[in-house]
């Protein structure tokens, strides 16, 4: 994302994790974990979506982890349905806690989205669950996404036809959970990114 970013390699159940890690230059206050979108749609790290979110987490003083999903970049391992995606991603929040034990939200675009919440979910089950979730064009019409907290932050492109608004309004529905809606927005958030930023970065 930047000339600053760290990479590194983390071990895996399938090999190593790529991991992207940018940090603020004052002392950060937390530690945002980005899922990007499916792996064998083009879906990396660099996702600009990907990025917009760890740029505001950033910004708003909190480090920004990413992974490469299997398969992806440097990471080992293929597709795996997102059941080993969700492992690894969970493998990424264990390191960061080991090396950081702060503030904590998960975040995930469209199948990161997937990723993202199924990792909550589970983490919730073990009594250690994040602190905030973060869920842009989240995949509802192709994945069974769990039920999320309350205050969980969900954006949706009003004109998304990659995952239908329709679907996530049907999956938010019986959870009373709210849906922010960006007008005239795509899956991709095309031209209406600096929106998505100023909508994330307060709950980061």
């Amino acid at each position: 994302m930047s000339p600053g970013t760290e990479t590194l390699l983390l071990p895996g159940a399938a090999g190593p994790i790529e991991v992207a890690i940018d940090t603020p230059p004052e002392p950060a206050s937390g530690v945002v974990v980005v899922a990007h979108p499916h792996p064998l749609f083009g879906g990396t790290m660099n996702n600009k979506v990907v990025t917009t979110v760890a740029r505001a987490a950033v910004a708003a003083g909190r480090v920004a982890v990413r992974l490469n999903f299997r398969g992806i970049g440097a990471s080992g391992g293929e597709f795996d349905q997102g059941a080993g995606e969700t492992d690894d991603f969970l493998q990424v929040v264990e390191h960061v806690r080991a090396r950081a034990p702060q503030r904590l939200v998960l975040a995930g675009f469209s199948f990161g989205g997937f990723v993202a919440a199924s990792a909550f979910a589970r983490l919730q089950a073990a009594n250690t669950a994040p602190d905030q979730l973060v869920l842009l064009g989240p995949a509802t019409s192709r994945f069974k996404i769990p039920e999320v907290p309350a205050e969980t932050l969900v954006i949706h492109g009003e004109q998304d036809d990659v995952v239908p608004l329709a679907s996530v309004l049907d999956w938010a529905r019986p959870q009373d959970l709210p849906v922010i809606v960006v007008p005239g927005s795509t899956h991709y958030f095309d031209r209406k990114l600096t929106v998505v930023k100023r909508l994330v970065q307060p709950l980061l």
